[in-house]
């Protein structure tokens, strides 16, 4: 059943409602019943639904609207009740007044359930935070995590999972976040213990997130590396998952696995979430610059990426050139930028790669050039660039970037002459490998047609069968060659 069918099921609220009472609380009133619904028969998938429903309701929230609303699915003289109040403004509550008298009328349904309870944590939760009541949404996040542990039931933990990620987003917020690592490791603890995978996949992206976010790699490596392995249930925590590991790699030098894993949470994420998708793109270029790969362009012209690609892309233009003067400028350009995005030490190695590329195509188009002119080329902005371009040549001969030898006496770079491939072997061994590969797939496929699968298996033809076959067959023999002769 699908889950448009699932929301009709719910009981909505009467056709006596007034139209004074707000459509947006009729709706919360029918993600409530869902959830208790849901919350009764043990059934995952409908809250996931109503947390979906929920954040399409985000933006139309208002304080009138959440007190009326706790105060129709809580009892009025409970904790939880009075806690949650106290954290709505009191000026934006009196704004808008509700018929109460209606809402009495309709009978309004009393919950005693930790879900609605849990839920209700969330809803304020995200008002707070999203009307910057930074303070308030701190200490509402705190009461919500210490009820959260109290309770071990699986519908809860599709709330619990969000409730995890604003109280880290609201702790990131107020640059708190080295406040509550000994917090989410406790509760990365009790979700393991509990067996909660979509909560363990909460919390390791949120501790591998306060990890990076104070640089703190080699920590973060050693989390991932420890942390239990489970299958990912949630695409959006497994794309960032896939990111910050491509981060940490990166730091490690481990160029190839973070190219793997940043490519794919660019792959995989949604459509809508363009701001992950730019930064996994970000990260992907300076990873297979430093591989010495060159992006395609079509990276950088993706819709709605043209102008935060901007700067990434004329680095790209200056690596594939080799201009070391154009490297800098750009890095002097846009460094604000790189420094909002956590690269500006990536493109400090890059340097390398440019002097290492100019130096590639200088000794293809010289077969002979003194250690001078290589110097201006490359544009090396030192006291002695005459000993520098030296102990760079000498490098990348020592490397294999070029072939080419180093006169040190005359201080010149001399370089071979590029030779034909084709007066070589190669290209006679890589066509008689790929002869051989077709050969031997052939051998397989008569081999396979010859020896059918299961013949062994198949009983022995008696003698009596066999005879009886054979002479069936000069029969029909016999017969064939009388009727040619008659047509003949």
């Amino acid at each position: 059943m699908t889950q448009d069918v699932e929301m009709r099921e719910v009981p909505v609220a009467s056709n006596s409602v007034s139209s004074s009472v707000p459509l947006t609380l009729q709706h919360l009133k029918e993600i409530a019943s869902l959830i208790e619904t849901g919350a009764y028969a043990k059934e995952v998938r409908r809250i996931f639904h109503a947390v979906r429903l929920t954040i399409a309701l985000r933006k139309k929230l208002k304080a009138s609207i959440l007190s009326a609303f706790l105060n129709s699915v809580l009892v009025p003289s409970s904790e939880a009740h009075a806690r949650l109040i106290s954290y709505l403004p009191k000026d934006a509550v009196e704004d808008m007044e509700i018929d109460t008298a209606t809402s009495a009328a309709q009978g309004p349904l009393k919950h005693s359930l930790p879900e609605i309870e849990i839920y209700c944590h969330l809803l304020v939760l995200i008002f707070l935070i999203d009307h910057k009541l930074y303070n308030e949404a701190k200490v509402c996040a705190s009461a919500s995590i210490n009820r959260v542990k109290s309770v071990n039931r699986r519908t809860v933990d599709v709330l619990a999972s969000r409730l995890y990620f604003y109280y880290s987003y609201v702790h990131e917020l107020t640059d708190s976040l080295a406040e509550i690592r000994g917090t989410l490791l406790s509760l990365h603890r009790m979700a393991t213990l509990r067996h909660d995978e979509l909560g363990q996949e909460t919390l390791l992206n949120l501790l591998l997130r306060n990890y990076l976010h104070y640089n703190l790699y080699d920590q973060a490596e050693k989390l991932r590396s420890k942390a239990p392995r489970f299958e990912a249930h949630n695409n959006q925590q497994f794309c960032r998952y896939l990111f910050y590991v491509g981060k940490i790699r990166t730091i490690q030098l481990d160029y190839t696995d973070a190219k793997d894993s940043l490519l794919q949470a660019a792959r995989k994420a949604p459509i809508s979430a363009r701001g992950f998708r730019i930064q996994c793109n970000k990260w992907a270029v300076i990873v297979r610059l430093l591989l010495g790969e060159m992006p395609e362009r079509t990276v950088f012209m993706q819709t709605g990426m043209k102008k935060a690609l901007r700067p990434y892309f004329e680095l790209t233009n200056a690596v594939r050139i080799g201009d070391l003067e154009l490297f800098r400028n750009v890095a002097e350009k846009f460094s604000s930028t790189f420094s909002t995005d956590r690269t500006h030490n990536l493109i400090v190695r890059l340097r390398h790669n440019v002097i290492r590329t100019g130096l590639r195509n200088i000794s293809i188009s010289y077969s002979r050039i003194s250690l001078v002119d290589v110097a201006r080329k490359l544009r090396l902005d030192s006291s002695n660039p005459v000993a520098d371009a030296e102990s760079i040549v000498a490098k990348a001969i020592r490397d294999g970037a070029i072939d080419a030898t180093l006169d040190h006496a005359s201080g010149c770079m001399l370089s071979k002459e590029t030779g034909d491939v084709y007066s070589t072997l190669e290209p006679q061994m890589a066509f008689n490998s790929r002869i051989a590969f077709c050969l031997n797939m052939h051998n397989e496929a008569v081999k396979a047609l010859r020896f059918p699968p299961n013949s062994h298996k198949k009983e022995k033809e008696s003698a009596e069968k066999r005879r009886e076959r054979q002479q069936q067959e000069q029969e029909l023999a016999k017969h064939i060659a009388e009727e040619d002769d008659d047509e003949f």
